[in-house]
């Protein structure tokens, strides 16, 4: 490997580190007030698992078609919030995963 070619890749790395973003947070809180997230996110656990509870003991025959389908529309958000809470990992775009394998390629 030449000096040329090093540089070359050194600078590509460098770029695609600055340029891909490895996860975005559409959700950003105000970073003048710190929140502790691990006991926000248990807290709000508890609470999405105990309206769940109140929601299944609630006897449904005796609600209105209108009432069973906003208890149903509350159920569904409140499943998609857990789900999105529990997503963890690295997002990577497909244009950074097709660069990273061509640098895998011209490095080998």
């Amino acid at each position: 490997m030449n000096v040329k070619h090093i540089l070359r890749v050194a600078v590509f790395a460098a770029t695609m580190a600055i340029a891909v973003p490895a996860k975005s947070n559409p959700t950003a809180t105000d970073p003048v007030t710190p929140v502790n997230t691990g006991d926000a996110k248990e807290i709000r656990a508890q609470q999405m698992v105990q309206r769940l509870q109140e929601i299944k003991a609630i006897d449904k025959s005796t609600l209105t078609k209108a009432e069973r389908k906003a208890l149903r529309k509350e159920v569904k958000e409140i499943k998609a919030e857990a789900r999105r809470d529990e997503i963890k990992g690295i997002y990577l775009s497909i244009g950074a995963v097709i660069i990273i394998v061509l640098l895998l390629i011209l490095i080998f």
